[in-house]
């Protein structure tokens, strides 16, 4: 059997790659693994498992809380929640792991489960490991009083809501942090169709939700953010102030304007960036982001006096260098925000409202905040069926970079990357002009082609 976790948890096209038996089995694996490691308190273990709407998540909600219960520990069933308010919930509720079943953005067929350690904290790759290799295997079943109970607890959901009303800092005790502001909320037909509004009309702002009716089959279907055009259309027909799009487990968000203009997860950081810097919330002044982060972000960061720490590609590498470093702030492109104050993880929600909390403190529209940076013109270019082993070493196209690189100086930058599943290379540039940038990108992937050709 190849490897089962990938970048994200366990993935794949439900009742087929990931099934009801691999699910049971998954979590009793887990389980072990987690009590083996001292990971559960000289206590009956606990955990929280949550799901988002696709209709799948019912039989796999079920596979795992089965598994769970059977290696004797006890479940809090939350029912549909954010990936962030699972995470939440499993430190609050002083649960000794945490169970996310989900696959974020992709099409209603996939689902995922995801397993977080004690405190709301991703699992390390060993950790991962460990739970792979002990799937399938004999074990001692506890039975009589010594199985888990399985319990629901929609009262969980109330303390997350009120944990992310909470972290408005000019929130008073009956909300008002965003009165006079009119929100258009694209909720994915996924994880956040409750929360997301809620929260937002807690806090005093006019709120218009769509794709908020989750059938179990509808949850990233042409909506949410990675399907922009209905909340652009929707914010400038309702004259609305700014729209945020979710995905369907609401770990992430972008943002629309009143003009219908795209905020990206580049703009949303350098935002939040400045007003936690303003706020003294900033540590060190520095903000991590990946390699993939637009050049005109860290240009914009460097004016404003922010230190940009940047990492590999993916969310775990940047919540790595966030608790390396202690920092507060870090993202992604995508709109993965993790703001550590208030989040073991990226929180869709929780990034929203610091936003509209800033429209709100500073008086301006997101339009104006996001002036903070200009972005660089970006093309990102995918050469198929070469051998990227050689992409790091082959000295011909390690000059054609550096006379790139050379070419370009300070005004713009090259990346090349190996992707992680496919035989392919992914050439990125940004320069001043989009012409540039399309020139060098082109010329450099054929250098990919010519020299790293199978």
């Amino acid at each position: 059997m190849g490897r089962i976790f990938g970048t994200d948890g366990v993935r794949g096209l439900a009742n087929r790659d990931l099934t009801a038996e691999l699910a049971l089995d998954l979590s009793v694996a887990a389980a072990h693994v987690l009590g083996e490691a001292g990971a559960f308190a000289d206590q009956r273990p606990t955990a929280v498992v949550a799901r988002d709407p696709r209709a799948s998540g019912e039989f796999l909600e079920a596979a795992v809380v089965a598994g769970l219960a059977s290696a004797g520990v006890d479940v809090h069933r939350l029912g549909v929640v954010p990936t962030p308010g699972v995470a939440f919930l499993t430190a609050f509720l002083d649960a000794d792991m945490g169970v996310m079943i989900s696959a974020s953005h992709n099409p209603m067929p996939d689902n995922g489960i995801k397993f977080l350690a004690r405190g709301g904290h991703k699992l390390d790759d060993d950790i991962e490991l460990l739970i792979e290799n002990r799937l399938e295997e004999p074990w001692d079943r506890p039975t009589g009083a010594e199985v888990g109970r399985i319990g629901d607890s929609r009262a969980g959901v109330t303390t997350y809501v009120k944990h992310l009303v909470d972290s408005v800092p000019t929130a008073s005790d009956d909300g008002g942090a965003l009165d006079g502001l009119t929100v258009v909320l694209d909720c994915a037909n996924g994880a956040a169709y409750e929360v997301g509004p809620e929260v937002f009309t807690r806090l005093g702002a006019s709120v218009l939700a769509i794709h908020a009716e989750p059938d179990g089959h509808n949850i990233n279907d042409n909506c949410g953010s990675t399907h922009l055009g209905d909340l652009q259309k929707a914010v400038v027909e309702r004259g609305a102030d700014v729209g945020f799009a979710f995905d369907g487990d609401a770990d992430r968000c972008l943002a629309v304007d009143a003009q219908g203009n795209v905020i990206d997860g580049d703009h949303i950081l350098a935002i939040l960036a400045v007003a936690a810097r303003d706020e003294g919330r900033l540590h060190d002044d520095t903000v991590v982001a990946t390699v993939m982060s637009n050049l005109g972000f860290v240009q914009a960061m460097e004016k404003a006096g922010i230190t940009v720490l940047q990492t590999s590609v993916g969310d775990r590498y940047v919540l790595e260098a966030m608790r390396a470093g202690g920092f507060t702030l870090g993202g992604e492109q995508s709109g993965h925000v993790i703001m550590s104050d208030f989040a073991t993880t990226g929180d869709g929600v929780l990034t929203a409202i610091h936003l509209a909390a800033r429209m709100s403190v500073t008086a301006q529209p997101i339009a104006d905040l996001a002036t903070v940076m200009t972005r660089l013109p970006q093309v990102l270019l995918n050469v198929p069926d070469v051998d990227k082993s050689r992409a790091g070493t082959d000295p011909v196209l390690q000059g054609e970079i550096a006379a790139a690189s050379a070419r370009l100086g300070d005004t713009g930058r090259v990346l090349l990357r190996q992707s992680g599943t496919e035989p392919l290379v992914r050439v990125m540039v940004e320069a001043p002009t989009a012409e540039l940038a399309s020139e060098v990108a082109e010329h450099l992937a054929g250098v990919v082609r010519a020299t790293l050709s199978l």
